[in-house]
């Protein structure tokens, strides 16, 4: 029960949320989700907060990873997306946010579908990637997930894209995800 490399001997349990689409309103162009630019733009669900609440409840650490590659276009700045940042905190109890701020093609680590936001919270936190969960509205979201180990939860927004992965659950919202969540036995088969 040791995790390879690690002096864990068995992490903690922990939900990974995306941010746009699962706990804040994705703002909907030509039927994709695209994040919320400025502070008065960005709302959250308003099941988050009962959400995020009952899975702390239960024991879990939660960590939103987001992508925000509008940062690394110049389309807001990273002062604008930190205040975002703050009013989710404020209004969730999360343990950690952590951001990609890179442009769609720069190959860093840390963009999703890429698993780099979920590596470095299972190192800072000591989390045990292999009995936690991936809450995503997009494929790339999946993707990092299963890439770590996690099962994986899908939130169907009815974006017109493409679903490339398949999902261990689909959910219509972040409460619904955190219920199957909660319903799942705490060791992994």
């Amino acid at each position: 029960m040791s995790g390879a490399g690690s002096d864990v001997v068995h992490g903690r349990r922990a939900v990974f949320l995306d941010r746009d689409g699962v706990l804040s309103v994705s703002l909907i162009r030509d039927g994709k989700g695209y994040a919320p630019r400025c502070l008065a733009d960005f709302a959250l669900y308003p099941e988050a907060a009962q959400a995020v609440e009952a899975l702390k409840g239960a024991g879990f650490v939660v960590v939103v990873v987001t992508n925000q590659p509008d940062i690394g276009n110049g389309l807001t700045t990273a002062d604008e997306v930190a205040l975002m940042h703050r009013q989710l905190q404020d209004a969730l109890p999360v343990d950690l946010v952590l951001t990609c701020p890179h442009k769609q093609g720069e190959g860093c680590a840390c963009r999703k579908p890429k698993p780099g936001l979920l590596a470095e919270a299972v190192a800072r936190l000591g989390l045990d990637p292999l009995s936690s969960f991936m809450v995503g509205d997009r494929s790339s979201d999946l993707a990092a997930g299963r890439a770590m180990g996690c099962r994986t939860i899908f939130i169907d927004r009815g974006y017109r894209e493409p679903l490339t992965e398949v999902p261990h659950y689909r959910a219509d919202s972040v409460w619904e995800a955190a219920q199957w969540i909660l319903a799942q036995p705490a060791d992994r088969c």
